[in-house]
């Protein structure tokens, strides 16, 4: 009987500290999968002629190893494979995508979309997530109007999930409508970017 208590009162401790290990490991796992995230703020934009550009569309990661995959996989157009995660892709100043940890946004394959107020003095996010409503009339723009900071009912997912065997990255051939803009008029919008400095 003693044998048996002194088993017993054994056993807790020992299923205690295994207990403790197996939360502890999964503790960190958890902890990694979120460090791989990244938080998006205001200060995470600025003037896109500072960034790397691959033909028409400017990218970003602020790691050096995931910038440098990130432009093989759109330079390349390799398609089914993932961007890394912090990847930023801009075509005009005032819209954004942003490439989370895998599960963090299913719908969208975890790019959150944002539209953004770019002007002199830095950059505000206006709205962001998986439903954001394109603010940029490319149309309009194509005729010369200015752009407008009224939603326009379509949202930035509806177009680039034509995209999906590139991770809906739109570009030429990749599956979206066309953008109505000539490589000129694209070039001289984005030379626009209030942000950047005046040479």
């Amino acid at each position: 009987m003693r044998r048996l208590i002194a088993c017993a009162s054994r056993l807790p401790g020992r299923l205690l500290r295994h207990g403790a290990l197996v939360a502890g490991l999964g503790f960190c796992m958890v902890c990694a999968v979120f460090a791989d995230d990244i938080v998006v703020t205001d200060q995470t934009f600025s003037c896109l002629l500072d960034w790397p550009k691959v033909r028409g569309t400017y990218l970003r990661n602020d790691d050096p190893q995931r910038l440098q995959e990130a432009i093989r996989i759109f330079r390349d157009q390799v398609q089914d494979t993932e961007y890394p995660v912090g990847t930023i892709f801009q075509v005009i100043p005032f819209e954004a995508m942003v490439k989370h940890e895998r599960g963090a946004i299913p719908k969208t394959r975890d790019w959150e979309f944002f539209t953004l107020d770019a002007n002199a003095t830095g950059t505000k996010i206006t709205d962001r997530g998986e439903n954001v409503l394109e603010i940029f009339d490319m149309v309009s723009a194509a005729a010369g109007a200015a752009m407008s900071d009224h939603p326009r009912g379509v949202t930035c997912l509806s177009c680039h999930q034509g995209a999906a065997t590139h991770d809906f990255i739109c570009e030429k051939g990749h599956g979206c409508a066309p953008i109505p803009l000539n490589d000129a008029q694209l070039a001289k919008l984005q030379a626009s970017d209030p942000r950047c400095a005046k040479k």
